[in-house]
């Protein structure tokens, strides 16, 4: 049955602590209202401990993940349940999204059996393309970078099937920079993979930029938009 004692004196005791176990099935109430954290479920019925952001609004709040922050055996856990959705698409290579979802990205590919991934990234190199390259914002980050493939990485993706791999799906932005970039070489994904997808808000705006492309996504597990109550947030 479910815990009759208030989650939050179940959650993490301080904010290092959250990311850091997998607990069993049914340990937190998920009707809410919740205070601090959110309590996410994976398919398997297992629980992890999210930590709940307000947003600017004060009205709305998400749960948050930081994957780079987690425990290995929490990273594991994603990472092996991501690879197993995948893995029915067969793809021949992983690429990352940065930053958090290199982390992610990696351990994924080696529980596909993969030898190695492609990263992308915002820091450009010298030898890097400015035609390679395409404009990228987050949720978290909002400043405007600049999204980059290393141009000796593109023998290893052209023609083959790929995985895009980023941690977390919010506002879908994210994964459109990759898509854009990677339309560039003339690549495009057979599958779009993340921890988290984080409300359904980005289901519109990947939508807009093809049809087909949210059929094409897979996640571990998916978190709720919050909305403010007296004594809490509830899904």
């Amino acid at each position: 049955m479910p815990s009759s004692a208030s989650p939050d004196t179940q959650s993490p005791a301080a904010p290092h602590e959250f990311w850091q176990a997998i607990a069993a099935p049914r340990t937190f109430e998920t009707a809410g209202p919740h205070s601090t954290f959110f309590p996410a479920v994976l398919d398997d019925g297992r629980q992890i401990c999210l930590p709940i952001r307000p947003l600017a609004d004060v009205e709305h709040a998400l749960a948050s993940l930081i994957v780079n922050q987690a425990s290995f055996e929490v990273l594991e856990v994603l990472a092996a349940d991501l690879a197993r959705k995948l893995s029915t698409f067969e793809p021949d290579v992983v690429i990352g999204l940065p930053t958090l979802g290199l982390t992610l990205a990696a351990a994924v590919a080696r529980h596909l059996g993969h030898s190695r991934y492609v990263p992308l990234g915002t820091s450009r190199k010298f030898w890097y393309l400015e035609e390679l390259s395409v404009p990228m914002s987050s949720i978290t980050t909002k400043q405007e970078k600049r999204l980059y493939i290393d141009p000796r990485m593109l023998p290893l993706i052209e023609g083959r099937r790929v995985a895009l791999v980023d941690d977390v799906i919010s506002s879908g932005s994210s994964i459109i920079s990759g898509l854009s970039l990677l339309a560039s070489s003339g690549i495009q994904p057979v599958v779009i993979g993340a921890a988290m997808l984080q409300s359904d808000r980005w289901r519109q705006k990947i939508a807009a930029f093809g049809p087909e492309w949210p059929e094409r996504v897979r996640g571990v597990f998916t978190t709720p938009l919050l909305t403010k109550a007296h004594d809490g947030w509830l899904a």
